[in-house]
């Protein structure tokens, strides 16, 4: 089958080297954003340069306000985002603390007891001449590495959080200095996010193998079945944060919106609205932590998948290190694509225009992508055996190292594709997002019309991609092709974060603008940070949605293999009833979280008014609102509605596979892949669109938009509601639906040598 031109050794240096590249970056981007000071202290402020705000001099000192406060009150306003933020989430990660443990002992319980808890080795599962270690090893090591994949998850999100509430304040008071210098810094600190987490997911999965391998020896087998425990600890925190976090945001949002805009007629972000520090902390709390652990979720599982089918195959069989440590070196290579990438935005090109801030995120992406067809074909053609055979559901198919290539690339540009159509579809730029803004003039229900038909016809052409790439990488590779495709769409998400965490920190330092009472024109420069951020994180979302299809697909695949199902038949009644209510489990765990939104926001609205009417002075900015109450009903509503819709996800997976057995379970993952991301993709372009209508109408840029404007007409009040509605769609339906399915998959995954052995009561009873 031949061998690998690259080294074992060389592997085992290259892949936690890129990984302490990536976090060495990430810091030096944090320094560079740290030298932006938040004192009043006109010395300290970090050294002027003509480079990206070509007018150095500070707005302020024209309009003759007075520097010192705007700078304590920008300081004092990120004080609070940070606190409510950080609070929230110590008090979410106290709840999930408790599930993770809980989870980790029915692991145990569950796998351990395979095998009547026994201790002796047994044969293998899929070659029964040789010897593996027992199933109870299987399940300590299951529960460490879910425990792990936890404990990497919750971190990514909450680091990530950190950064963005520490940058948020510091773009503010660099819009003043231009809107490139505002640009940079928002975005380095979206950098400081992504590099932190790809480089910790990549480096603890390595760590983790290695340390597995001192006990495993050369059974690879068992050791990589006990690694895809990293991919569900990964995911299902992920949903808690995704779920909680959604909730949080946008009931805070909703009633802000709802009362401040449409029924008090004062602006976005008013000092004056009880709710606005709630909103911008959920910005954080769902956006920047939710999409990170999200992420983090997919890169974890689609690299164990990918590793559980490669150690059944010629890799794993005959032990060749670098090629079975195939899916990390991509990865690895990936954070040294994406630093390059970086460079591109924050050093090499300078933004001196407003007009130039969508453009330039959007060849983060295109330079990205072309890099990494270049690095992918490099890693192909070095840590690849020239031809070698994969496992297909029973036998092993030869494959040649230029098809694995092809299977990432397509997963790569699969994804690209994805992004742009999103982009199309939900950017204010193009027909699609002007023809809602134009129903406005009508009223909201044209709007919701026209918003909900453009979602719907949104799923079309990334489908299509999806659908290729799936054909292509199977063709090749079988079920590790898909996986790789998975991980070719990731490969770059180092990026792919920075730009998705750019937005919220705009749309923060938008809010704190605002709140500090800067002048209008710094409003506008950050407006315009906000309106790229808001179609970048529609971009961000495409992707996590697309990789999410493309992942749990291999995850499924895996799942089909270890159970020793040897087909899935759609017309045994076993599985056809798994297929038709796994199409409905999408459906209910969004009418879940949209429920949940409604009622928290219902609390929110009456909370708002209540100020508005009691508290004297309030409207005419003499007295302050009380943030603090608003802060308590997101925080209290989230912990108390993230549960359920988290229990369904969690049990539904157990419960089949345990009464209904693999063939019904097989069904479950295979309705609730196909529906949940034509759900996942239309509810999520459909809120963007809504709310970049919004946009469109409030910046007047154009002839069109300025005969739909002002702020405060009909049509921009129709905009409004359209845009309140299409909040829960976009930031907690639509987000959470992609960890529904691959958490759903990964689960069947770890637990599949259970249910093999014990699963199916109900069949058997009968």
């Amino acid at each position: 089958m031949g061998s690998t031109l690259m080294s074992d050794l060389a592997t085992e240096i290259l892949i936690p080297l890129c990984a302490v590249v990536g976090i060495v970056f990430s810091l030096v981007q944090w320094l560079l954003v740290s030298r932006v000071k938040l004192t009043p202290d006109r010395t300290a402020s970090a050294p002027s340069s003509k480079k990206n705000g070509y007018k150095d001099y500070l707005i302020e000192e024209e309009d003759g306000i007075n520097d010192h406060s705007v700078v304590a009150k920008c300081a004092e306003i990120q004080n609070a985002i940070s606190e409510g933020a950080t609070s929230f989430l110590f008090t979410e990660y106290q709840y999930v603390g408790v599930f993770m443990v809980a989870f980790a002992i029915l692991i145990f319980l569950f796998l351990g007891s395979v095998e009547s808890f026994s201790t002796e080795s047994q044969p293998c599962t899929y070659n029964q001449h040789e010897m593996c270690k027992p199933a109870l090893a299987t399940a300590v090591f299951s529960t460490i590495s879910f425990l792990l994949g936890a404990v990497t998850s919750v971190v990514s999100g909450f680091l990530g959080m950190k950064i963005a509430t520490y940058a948020n304040a510091r773009t503010t008071l660099e819009a003043r200095k231009g809107v490139g210098k505002a640009f940079i810094t928002a975005f380095r600190s979206g950098a400081v996010m992504g590099f932190l987490l790809a480089a910790n997911g990549l480096l603890v999965l390595y760590i983790v193998i290695n340390l597995f391998k001192l006990y495993y020896g050369d059974d690879w087998e068992g050791l990589f079945e006990a690694i895809t425990g990293y991919g569900l600890g990964g995911s299902s925190m992920a949903l808690f944060g995704r779920v909680g976090g959604g909730i949080y945001t946008k009931a805070a949002d909703v009633g802000a919106d709802l009362v401040g805009k449409v029924e008090r007629n004062i602006p976005e972000d008013d000092p004056r609205n009880p709710a606005v520090i709630a909103d911008n902390v959920g910005d954080n709390v769902g956006d920047i932590a939710g999409m990170g652990s999200d992420l983090f979720g997919s890169y974890a599982e689609s690299s164990c998948a990918a590793l559980v089918v490669a150690s059944i195959s010629s890799f794993g069989i005959n032990h060749e290190f670098t090629a079975m440590c195939y899916p990390l070196l991509i990865s690895s290579v990936g954070i040294i694509v994406c630093l390059i990438t970086t460079l591109f935005a924050t050093d090499f090109f300078e933004i001196k225009a407003v007009k130039e801030i969508e453009p330039a995120l959007k060849k983060q992406l295109i330079i990205s992508t072309v890099l990494m067809t270049a690095a992918i074909a490099v890693v192909s053609w070095i840590a690849l055996p020239s031809s070698f055979t994969i496992y297909n559901f029973g036998s092993q198919k030869v494959v040649k190292n230029w098809q694995l290539f092809l299977c990432v690339g397509v997963g790569l540009w699969a994804g690209l594709i994805i992004g742009f159509v999103t982009e199309y579809y939900t950017s204010n730029a193009y027909s699609p997002v002007q023809d809602v803004a134009d129903s406005c003039r009508t009223g909201a229900a044209t709007n919701v019309i026209f918003g909900l038909a453009l979602g719907y016809k949104s799923v079309i052409i990334p489908i299509f991609a999806i659908a290729v790439s799936i054909f292509v990488s199977f063709s090749f590779a079988a079920m590790y092709g898909i996986a790789m495709a998975a991980l070719g769409m990731l490969s770059t998400i180092a990026t792919g974060l920075a730009i998705d965490a750019y937005g919220p920190i705009s749309d923060n330092a938008g809010g704190i603008a605002e709140m500090a009472g800067m002048s209008h024109r710094i409003r506008e420069r950050t407006d315009a940070l906000d309106a790229a951020g808001n179609t970048t994180a529609a971009i961000g979302k495409g992707f996590a949605i697309g990789s999410a299809a493309l992942v749990s697909l291999a995850l499924f695949g895996a799942f089909v293999s270890r159970a020793g199902i040897s087909t899935v038949d759609v017309l045994s009644p076993k599985v056809f009833i798994g297929l038709i209510v796994g199409a409905m489990l999408p459906y209910w765990f969004s009418a879940m979280t949209m429920k949940s939104v409604g009622s928290a926001a219902l609390k929110m609205v009456e909370e708002v008014r209540r100020q508005f009417n009691t508290i004297p002075g309030l409207m005419e900015g003499t007295a302050k609102p009380d943030y603090a109450t608003c802060v308590k009903i997101s925080t209290d509503a989230s912990i108390k509605e993230m549960i359920p819709p988290g229990a369904l996800v969690m049990l539904t997976p157990l419960i089949v596979g345990t009464f209904f057995g693999v063939e019904t379970l097989s069904g479950i993952l295979a309705g609730s892949l196909v529906s949940g991301v034509q759900i996942a993709i239309s509810a999520s372009n459909t809120g963007g669109a809504w709310d970049n209508a919004k946009k469109y109408i409030e910046a007047g840029a154009s002839e069109h938009a300025r005969t739909l404007g002002p702020k405060g007409s009909d049509p921009h009040k129709a905009a409004v509601i359209g845009d309140t509605i299409g909040d829960p769609l976009k930031d907690t339906s639509g987000p959470s639906l992609n960890i529904l399915i691959k958490l759903m998959a990964v689960e069947s995954l770890v637990f599949a040598p259970f249910f093999a052995t014990h699963g199916g009561l109900l069949f058997k009873i009968f």
